[in-house]
């Protein structure tokens, strides 16, 4: 395999994860240890990045991303900052003829989302979504169980992702309170994920009913501060969904879930078959087949729990029988997304993915604002 340098853009606690990840990944798939690396990182301030590059292992850290870019022995670069410095990035990477690797969601609003998608294609670089969550294999199994019409005509679906995060009043503002820098609040944190599960599951969305709520109007500028200031994003979405196929469905998305840590999962009811999968027991698929006899007294009719652990195509080591965790899901999706470079293939999940999860968000938000149903926009 060549081999590929990566240049980390942001080193928070998601960048954190991704330097662990791209590390673990010749672990993973018994690659040679020095095939992928992280070559430089950028912060926005050069004492964060020289800490990064220490925890790293690279020898080069800049506190303007532009050096990163112009340094020559990058190949891809690795966007882990907060939304509102997304579009810069990822413009000037593919300017550059780089690679790109995108945190969720992609961007502010549906206009700057389908510029970075525009971008890249006219570019001919690679350019992905860290959509994560649909790297575990039991959300792999769900797909193909789909694919093959084990549910036959879906008649509804549930999704939901509900954290703790914010429940306490006390809790002071942050970049992701901030409608300036994030675009959004608990339907782009937390709702990018949810909805690009059942998009990667069941398809595109038509059409949105949604109701976006601030719980918690008002928080300390600063921990322990008595001034306070007004926060102007959501926390709580609650919507109704309908799907290009017409099936209709509902997700919750909240940052109020209180004593929800990462209570994720969704739900999928058919004619033939049922299907469910929760992050909180996240080696196993639960399957219901209506087709099975329900003779004598119910047969042996009901949910069925199938084992998916850490059965990932390719991996060499360690143990496939192990459950998998946050990190392993977001190995694999960095691996893909590498391997998208190596065999010269369309990325998933894409920038165009990317763009049409924006655009389910800006419908929910149009529908809170306005009232009623809103259309999901395509070109």
């Amino acid at each position: 395999m060549p081999k590929l340098s990566i240049g980390l853009i942001g080193y928070g606690g998601i960048g954190r994860v991704h330097a662990a990840a791209y590390r673990a990944i010749p672990f993973y798939y018994g690659l040679p240890a020095d095939s992928i690396r992280i070559a430089g990182v950028a912060t926005t301030r050069a004492e964060t990045a020289r800490r990064a590059a220490d925890e790293i292992g690279c020898e080069f850290y800049t506190s303007d991303y532009r050096e990163l870019l112009a340094r020559g022995d990058i190949d891809a670069v690795d966007i882990c900052t907060p939304n509102n410095s997304h579009r810069e990035i990822a413009l000037a990477a593919a300017e550059a003829g780089l690679h790109v690797y995108c945190e969720k969601p992609l961007a502010m609003n549906v206009a700057e989302a389908a510029r970075m998608a525009a971008a890249v294609d006219a570019a001919g670089v690679k350019a992905q979504m860290t959509f994560n969550f649909r790297f575990f294999p039991a959300v792999a199994r769900a797909r193909q169980l789909m694919a093959a019409g084990f549910v036959g005509r879906v008649f509804s679906f549930r999704g939901r992702y509900h954290r703790s995060s914010y429940i306490s009043s006390e809790k002071p503002m942050s970049w992701r309170l901030q409608r300036e820098i994030t675009g959004g609040g608990a339907l782009f944190d937390l709702g990018a994920h949810i909805l690009d599960l059942l998009y990667s599951v069941l398809g595109e969305f038509a059409a949105v009913n949604g109701t976006l709520d601030t719980l918690i109007k008002q928080r300390p500028v600063a921990a322990g501060s008595a001034e306070m200031a007004p926060v102007a994003v959501d926390d709580i979405a609650l919507l109704h969904a309908r799907l290009a196929d017409g099936a209709l469905g509902t997700v919750e998305i909240s940052r109020m879930g209180t004593g929800a840590t990462n209570d994720l999962s969704f739900e999928i009811f058919g004619d033939k078959g049922a299907i469910r999968w929760d992050l909180n027991e996240p080696g196993w698929l639960q399957v219901y087949d209506a087709r099975s006899s329900d003779s004598p007294l119910g047969g042996q009719r009901g949910f069925q729990r199938i084992e998916a652990v850490g059965r990932y195509p390719g991996q060499r080591a360690p143990d496939w029988t192990m459950t998998p965790d946050f990190m392993r899901a977001h190995a694999e999706c960095q691996y893909q997304f590498i391997r998208s470079i190596w065999d010269d293939r369309p990325p998933s999940p894409s920038f165009a993915d990317g763009l049409h999860i924006q655009r389910v968000m800006d419908a929910a938000e149009r529908s809170s604002e306005n009232g009623g149903w809103a259309t999901v926009k395509h070109d």
